[in-house]
């Protein structure tokens, strides 16, 4: 079942997650619904936040984000277009190696890039859809798209980690977002929409 992708502005995004136990109902169901979900909005990862769950949980899968890179394997990509993994109550143990800036977007915040500033490699604990515990080194684009959802989970959009100007500038936009003024090809659920 696709659902709707919560929209920037709503306090869920804003909260810190909760872990949650392996008894969660409907967990598998909920799960798929969330590939569901994101493969329509087109995204490469979705965390439960975004459709309006307070959970530690999220999805990535980025084929597509391979896809789009282009055809000339980029040493970045570290094998991105077979990842595909579901990450129940993460931690990022570590964030190391030199830091670096790409342009990110969000399924919460359409049509909005801005470029965030990373670090390179991450090492990270969790449990996967079968509650198999695992602790895991990821760099480049595959830490990245794992930085992005996991700072969902936290409360922390990518706009947050812009400088106060870049914040300014966007504000007209944001709001806009949230009021439901924007022309978007996914179910959207947005907080001022009148």
């Amino acid at each position: 079942m696709i659902l709707p992708i919560i929209a920037f502005g709503d306090p869920v995004l804003k909260k810190g997650a909760e872990e949650i136990e392996e008894s969660y109902p409907d967990l598998q169901q909920l799960i798929s619904d969330m590939f569901e979900t994101m493969y329509q909005a087109k995204g490469v990862g979705l965390a439960a936040p975004q459709i309006g769950k307070s959970i530690r949980l999220f999805i990535v899968d980025g084929s597509p984000f391979a896809d789009e890179e282009g055809e000339e394997p980029d040493p970045k990509a570290n094998g991105i277009e077979h990842f595909k993994k579901v990450f129940i109550n993460p931690i990022i143990e570590e964030e190391s190696g030199p830091k670096w800036s790409f342009q990110e977007g969000c399924l919460s915040i359409p049509k909005i890039r801005e470029n965030v500033i990373r670090n390179e490699k991450i090492t990270l604990t969790y449990f996967d859809e079968k509650w198999n515990f695992h602790e895991e080194v990821y760099d480049g684009y595959a830490a990245r798209i794992i930085q992005h959802e996991y700072d969902h989970i936290e409360g922390v959009l990518f706009t947050d980690h812009l400088n106060p100007l870049k914040k300014k500038l966007l504000h007209k936009r944001l709001v806009n977002i949230s009021n439901g003024e924007i022309s978007i090809d996914y179910k959207m659920k947005f907080p001022n929409k009148k």
